[in-house]
């Protein structure tokens, strides 16, 4: 049996876990992107369309792109676990 400490604890390190998961701007769904901390349906909806015309080469070609993602928003959601291509927001 299980203590109440122990599932916590357990609990506590899924929670941290999925909280750094990494989302990737070129596969990621809707959903998904709005799990990124600062992402709603708006920004979202953004990024998909931007997609259509061809993954985003790095984090620059994301900013030029998309409205409403400039430096600043792109390092809080690079920190929030953003990648483009497997990468941070450096």
């Amino acid at each position: 049996m299980i203590s109440i400490r122990h599932f916590i604890a357990l609990l506590a390190a899924f929670c941290a876990l999925n909280a750094f998961a990494a989302v990737d701007v070129n596969t990621a769904s809707q959903a998904e992107l709005e799990s990124v901390k600062g992402i709603g349906p708006g920004l979202s909806g953004k990024i998909t369309d931007a997609r259509q015309t061809g993954n985003f080469k790095n984090w620059d070609d994301l900013v030029d792109r998309v409205g409403g993602i400039g430096p600043g928003n792109a390092a809080r959601f690079s920190q929030a676990g953003l990648t483009v291509s497997g990468s941070a927001f450096d």
